[in-house]
């Protein structure tokens, strides 16, 4: 054991090289490095203690942000000679004051140089979120389940109350910062979004976007405002945030873009097949639905930069932080991706100037997934005593990427590919259609009128020619179209089913799992693999449409 002596110095010589390293306090654990190769500027200081990440070549080294104060583990100290009049107990030549006497201090024995080692180890209490589950929490934060602790009963594969605390040992060191910079709710397109009119508020920002028009195959020439709203429904993202993105990186909304460079690439992926307002918000949403659902789902823990640096992403993150993290991740280098997240000058601080407080309106619908919510009935969809092959497991609801929440099945035929069918998908609960489109049908389940509020089921490839109209009721188990190859990329006809849930994709597999007449999605190891199972009768999800798919909604089902 050191004397007490050295261990006050060399707590004072830690804290002092902390304080110009770190610019924060010996006992707070939220400071986060700068790297000495590089100088920070200003604006990189002041965002320092508010994101908690810089830049290291190489790699990127992170502190994790906790509620707990601690101190970076294992950190070795060599004590140097300093000049400060408070520790003159060794000092190796008092100076004896005019006019009295001199004692001399004991002086402490040499020894070697000491290290100090300080690690933190007080467990971290965490307060579940929504959505949460004993499995995804512990992969965010590189503990087993078992290796984590509550006052309450945790479930074991349901979601856990928000709200409900958890202690998980402390096991990451190096992590982005744990700030919340944008709720759950700003990011999908939630029942907070309800009312707010795009279009309307394109036309009155009076930018570059508000006169800009885009012509596609399938949809017509359409504005950009319309085009903003599209990609928005589509793949439920809140269309404020994309358009204080699109605002942020090329000044469409209420200015103009400067060069051809913002012109052409208005999200600022310059890539050919990018090219025009469509490409650019459907390649966001996806970036953001990665984000979101992976973390969510405990895909992703790891966020790479442009310049190949990486970081850890905190695990006390909410899905809708983490989707901003990973999506400036995928266009920035680490210091322009802090400047991008500085909630008080970047992207958030926008956000605000736009819109009003975000987290104000969070208050009035989260969380999303309160507690005690359960998957409505639903029977397959499809008519009795007709067969059909389940050939895609839990995959992406919209575009390829994203949530795991869609199924697909097709019915029986003679021939593989895009053929007509005779056969039905119907309803799988009751509901009003209160979307269309190409292969498209939206059911509301609640019947408010409104896909962003409640639970809502989305069917894709149902043919026009037959299809339920926008408006209409159906009870569950009525026809709303024929399954096709309409409505998207399809290699053969078929129907692709997903639920949401206030504007938060469902997925398939999971504390809610898509039941379908008892039923039970679960995924396999790849996007589109995995089984439906029911009372001990597995069926495998393939292409193939070999007897191990086969499925029949006999009259004893629901």
């Amino acid at each position: 054991m050191k004397p007490l002596r050295t261990q006050a110095l060399a707590a004072h010589v830690f804290c002092s090289l902390l304080i110009s390293v770190l610019a924060t306090s010996c006992v707070a654990s939220g400071g986060y490095w700068i790297p000495p190769s590089s100088p920070p500027t200003p604006a990189a200081l002041a965002l320092a203690p508010q994101i908690g990440l810089q830049s290291e070549d190489p790699p990127v080294v992170l502190l994790e942000a906790s509620p707990t104060p601690s101190i970076p583990p294992a950190i070795p100290i060599t004590i140097e000679p300093i000049d400060d009049p408070t520790l003159t107990a060794v000092s190796e030549t008092p100076t004896q004051p005019p006019g009295e006497t001199f004692t001399s201090p004991t002086l402490l024995p040499p020894s070697a140089t000491p290290e100090i080692y300080v690690v933190d180890t007080a467990p971290i209490l965490y307060y579940a979120q929504a959505a949460d589950t004993l499995k995804v929490v512990a992969v965010r934060f590189g503990v087993t389940p078992a290796e984590i602790t509550s006052p309450e009963p945790i479930p074991e594969t349901a979601f856990i109350n928000p709200g409900q605390l958890l202690i998980i040992p402390r096991k990451l060191g190096n992590t982005t910062s744990s700030q919340q910079i944008m709720p759950d709710s700003e990011v999908v397109y939630s029942p907070s979004a309800v009312n707010f009119d795009t279009l309307e508020f394109v036309r009155q920002a009076g930018g570059y976007l508000s006169s800009y028009k885009e012509w596609h195959k399938s949809t017509g020439m359409k504005s950009g405002a319309e085009i903003v709203q599209r990609v928005a429904i589509e793949n439920s993202i809140n269309p404020r945030l994309l358009l204080s993105l699109l605002e942020y990186h090329s000044h469409w909304v209420y200015g103009m873009p400067q060069g051809r460079e913002q012109t052409d690439y208005p999200m600022g992926l310059v890539l050919p097949n990018a090219k025009g307002l469509y490409n650019q918000l459907v390649w966001s949403v996806n970036q953001l639905s990665i984000g979101y659902y992976a973390y969510r789902e405990g895909r992703l823990t790891q966020i790479r930069f442009s310049d190949g640096a990486t970081a850890r992403l905190a695990p006390d993150l909410n899905a809708g932080t983490a989707a901003l993290q990973y999506y400036f991740s995928k266009l920035y280098e680490s210091q322009r991706w802090l400047d991008a997240l500085n909630p008080d000058v970047g992207l958030p601080a926008l956000h605000t100037t736009m819109f009003g407080n975000p987290w104000e309106r969070a208050k009035t619908v989260e969380p999303l997934f309160p507690a005690g919510v359960t998957q409505p009935q639903l029977i397959l969809p499809f008519m009795r005593n007709w067969t059909w092959s389940y050939t895609g497991g839990p995959h992406g609801a919209w575009e390829q990427e994203g949530a795991y929440a869609a199924l697909d099945f097709a019915p029986g035929s003679n021939e593989s590919g895009c053929v007509q069918s005779d056969a039905w998908a119907t309803a799988a609960a009751a509901g009003l259609v209160v979307r269309t489109g190409p292969g498209l049908v939206v059911l509301d389940l609640d019947g408010d009128g409104y896909e962003q509020t409640g639970w809502v089921l989305v069917y894709l490839h149902i043919a026009e020619k037959g299809r339920v109209q926008l408006g209409d009721w159906v009870a569950a188990g009525d026809p709303i179209g024929r399954p096709s190859c309409e409505g998207g990329f399809a290699t053969g006809t078929h129907i692709h089913i997903a639920r949401k849930f206030n504007g938060e994709w469902v997925p398939a597999d999971g504390p809610l799992p898509f039941n379908l007449g008892g039923w039970v999605a679960h995924a396999g190891p790849m996007p589109y693999t995995g089984t439906l199972t029911r009372d001990g009768i597995t069926l495998t999800a393939c292409t193939c449409s070999n007897y191990l798919t086969f499925i029949t909604r006999t009259d004893d089902d629901p």
